[in-house]
């Protein structure tokens, strides 16, 4: 069972690490050092969106309109990092 947790919280562990990325290439592309006309810049964009969006889309459908900012990110990286400490917590009781 422990390497079952293991293999679920490295997973977390990805995951928040692709929204890292995401993140920071959205930066990056609105503060206009990367340019989205560039085929692997779009292609990475697109592949990395087509990624998380399972993850953002119901956020996003339960969240007010912001006026542009999205608040997906921050609030699916905070999930993500409580269910990793409730599984850290509670590994005891599976063992």
């Amino acid at each position: 069972m422990i390497s079952l947790i293991q293999i679920l919280l490295m997973i977390l562990g990805i995951v928040k690490f692709v929204m890292i990325v995401h993140i920071i290439m959205s930066w990056l592309i609105n503060f206009q050092v990367l340019n989205m006309r560039q085929p692997l810049v779009f292609q990475i964009w697109e592949g990395l969106s087509r990624l998380l969006e399972p993850i953002y889309g119901p956020i996003r459908r339960r969240l007010p309109a912001m006026n542009g900012l999205d608040l997906a990110p921050l609030i699916a990286f905070i999930a993500i990092y409580a269910i990793e400490t409730i599984i850290q917590n509670n590994a005891y009781h599976f063992m």
